[in-house]
């Protein structure tokens, strides 16, 4: 189960959360395919940057779920992961895009969820990344037995390759996370992670391998400043998920447009984009979306057995 604290902290603000900051990416002029189904579907994800960078990522797959299903769909910024399932669980989100290790908590913890595709560098590709250990490039850190005693950043509690897979990894140098060892901090996202590392809030910290590629082709954090100690096993693709409370039609649907349709090349040829150069995706260089089911993630479930997380369900 959860964490009694956060869930509750989760509940208490769910509702104010899913009100402000909506991005909403226009709306459909087509007809719905079924009059019984919802007018609209929020579509909840955390921030990677920001909220105008949130709703540019997703506004050519919004566009493409709009024409196919002739339904408005609203983008909406969440704070955590855990809140996206706590969403997804009350039934206020339709789709939600989840890291790995949240996927196996909200589907593990019967939220309800359906796992319908992951975003991959071509239409063959396995979807994977990996996790990085961080720190200034001139720290004495070198490598995770080093962290030991230090003040380190990670993700979000149910966050894969911010929290779960570092977990492991610090386990495995005899180093307890969630003891006195470290002084940890829950940096919220990975770029606030890999930032607060590079300005020294930080001693080292963890973040996912796109987003610090991201980070480092923005000009955000200068290669030359930061160092990479440690790089986890791979990782399956963080995946996008339907809830199950949606109408069954619905459900297949949605799993449909994201698995055939919102990829580049259906997409310059349904003129959601006028070319594949400047079809936008959540991740950079992306092909689009490939389909993933459920035992894909059962890596993380035995990641969860060894690091025994209290994030994790039981």
């Amino acid at each position: 189960m959860f964490l009694s604290t956060i869930k509750k902290v989760i509940l208490s603000v769910i509702g104010a959360t899913l009100a402000l900051t909506l991005a909403a990416c226009g709306g459909s002029s087509n007809e719905k395919k079924n009059p019984e189904w919802p007018d609209t579907i929020t579509f909840a994800s955390i921030p990677s940057e920001s909220s105008t960078t949130l709703a540019k990522s997703f506004e050519t797959t919004v566009k493409m779920l709009e024409k196919e299903l002739g339904l408005k769909v609203e983008v909406q910024e969440v704070t955590s992961y855990a809140a996206v399932i706590e969403a997804l669980r009350a039934g206020q989100v339709g789709i939600g895009a989840l890291g790995p290790f949240s996927y196996v908590v909200a589907a593990d913890g019967d939220a309800g969820v359906k796992p319908v595709g992951a975003v991959a560098e071509s239409p063959d590709a396995k979807p994977s990344y990996t996790s990085l250990g961080i720190t200034k490039a001139n720290s004495q850190i070198a490598s995770l037995k080093d962290f030991k005693g230090k003040k380190i950043c990670f993700v979000d509690p149910t966050s894969t390759s911010g929290f779960l897979f570092p977990s492991a990894g610090l386990l495995q140098e005899g180093i307890d996370p969630d003891s006195k060892d470290i002084t940890k901090v829950m940096a919220g996202g990975h770029d606030s992670s890999a930032l607060s590392v590079a300005d020294g809030t930080c001693d080292a910290g963890f973040v996912s391998d796109p987003t610090m590629k991201t980070l480092i082709e923005k000009g955000q954090i200068d290669k030359n400043a930061v160092k990479t100690v440690w790089t986890s096993e791979e990782i399956p693709g963080s995946p996008v998920v339907v809830s199950t409370q949606l109408p069954d039609d619905l459900q297949e649907e949605v799993t449909r447009v994201f698995r055939e349709k919102i990829n580049k090349p259906a997409m310059v040829e349904d003129g959601i984009c006028d070319s594949e150069e400047n079809c936008v995706l959540p991740e950079e260089g992306a092909y689009g979306y490939v389909p993933v089911e459920d035992n894909l993630y059962d890596g993380i479930r035995k990641v969860c057995d060894i690091t025994q997380s209290e994030s994790c369900v039981k």
